[in-house]
């Protein structure tokens, strides 16, 4: 087992690789405790951990901020003060961020170098990365982890899209390039994890590092019972049944969307009327087939998290199926954060290809806009609309395909 790096100039799958390799590498196993720390650069402290037994690394917590106050010399005497294996990131616009001068950066990778195995994450399509920026400056987030985080901070963004900026684009793109001449000039990377290619196979790509191979049962199924693809589908799903809702139809389902994690029986029980059904309804509930239209009117007056949501009977027939499975891991995951082994859950993904074309209104200038950029830095890949088009609708049909696969596995058999 080894200490691992992500080199990662955001919004190129950096927090969900690092939490997966984390949750992966805790299935193989070690002789030390594993630890996620996130960013290395932004906040780290030292704390007995009953648990394990020992001193332990982890980012400040119990109010105590995150923030630039650590030397890079400091930070890696933290990190060989505690004896415990550590999965994490540095991303390239906290280094520029935090301004230290050459002199204190380069013993800094030269440590990292000698200590950890080091993966850059890249991005093929660099127009896509650019527009995930764009979204994120106006989202203020780079990450969501639950269906309600991302509702509320994308619902507004949902129905009203924003406007792209050419200056934005072009700045988003050559932080990119500026990223990837860091890395090449101060790191030697073990493995490059190509967004593009490798995050539809991420299982595949993680079990195939150096320091995960030769050990079986070592799946997401193997681990929960579960494919990571279909838990992975429920995980993006959730949120976006209420940020894209179909029209009510004859092939749609009703069912009421309990955003609220926080709602527990006995808040509920202190709340609740007595014609209402018993305990707070699970995340997905059949709504209005089995509760009266007063009682569902009743319900999402008391609590505004749970909302009334239409949704398509290919995707029930997927929820029905998968969802069990799913919130088991969920709560599983969630201890990890509880024992403060992982910083946070796995990250929701925020939005495909598509999904940026509906939000993004002047779309068709930004092809315009980074296809000139490319042109003129003699870096990335010119892309036409319908290429973008092509690569959408793959895209789509790939995220779908656990749905597809489901209900065809589960489709009653001809009589």
């Amino acid at each position: 087992m080894k200490n691992v790096l992500i080199l990662t100039p955001d919004r190129v799958g950096s927090t969900l690789l690092q939490r997966l390799v984390t949750i992966y590498m805790l299935r193989k196993g070690g002789d030390k405790p594993i630890i996620n720390l996130h960013e290395l650069t932004n906040g780290l402290m030292k704390y007995y951990s009953p648990l394990f037994n020992q001193e332990i690394l982890g980012k400040p917590s119990d109010g105590k901020p995150w923030g630039y106050y650590q030397t890079l010399n400091e930070v890696v005497e933290l990190l060989n003060s505690a004896d415990h294996y550590k999965t994490s990131r540095l991303a390239h616009y906290h280094i520029k961020n935090r301004q230290d001068t050459m002199a204190e950066q380069v013993p800094f990778y030269n440590y990292l170098n000698d200590n950890f195995y080091i993966i850059s994450c890249q991005r093929e399509n660099l127009f896509e990365h650019a527009l995930s920026w764009v979204i994120q400056s106006h989202s203020k987030k780079l990450n969501v982890y639950s269906p309600s985080e991302k509702i509320n901070l994308f619902e507004d963004i949902y129905k009203n899209g924003i406007v792209a900026t050419q200056e934005g684009l072009n700045k988003y793109l050559a932080q990119y390039l500026d990223y990837t001449k860091w890395v090449d000039n101060h790191f030697n990377v073990q493995s490059y994890f190509n967004y593009d290619k490798d995050l539809k196979n991420i299982e595949q790509y993680i079990l195939g590092l150096d320091f995960m191979q030769g050990h079986e049962n070592n799946t997401w199924k193997d681990m929960f019972g579960q494919n990571w693809e279909d838990w992975n589908t429920c995980h993006r799903m959730l949120p976006n049944l209420l940020l894209d809702q179909p029209t009510p139809s004859e092939t749609t389902v009703a069912l009421m969307l309990n955003t609220n994690e926080d709602i527990t029986r006995d808040i509920w029980d202190s709340i609740a009327g007595k014609d209402w059904p018993q305990g707070p309804p699970k995340l997905l509930a059949p709504f209005n087939n089995t509760i009266a239209d007063d009682i569902q009117t009743e319900i999402m007056e008391r609590f505004p998290n749970i909302n009334p949501v239409v949704i398509s009977q290919e995707n029930y027939n997927f929820l029905e199926n998968q969802l069990p499975a799913y919130c088991k891991t969920y709560e599983e995951l969630s201890k990890l954060i509880e024992n403060k082994i992982l910083v946070t859950g796995v990250p929701i993904k925020l939005q495909s290809l598509k999904e940026k074309k509906h939000i993004i209104k002047n779309f068709d200038q930004c092809i315009e806009w980074y296809n000139n950029w490319v042109i003129d830095n003699n870096f990335g890949k010119i892309y036409s609309t319908d290429e973008l088009n092509l690569i959408a609708n793959d895209e789509e049909t790939r995220l779908n395909t656990p749905v597809s696969l489901t209900n065809l596995l589960n489709k009653p058999l001809a009589s």
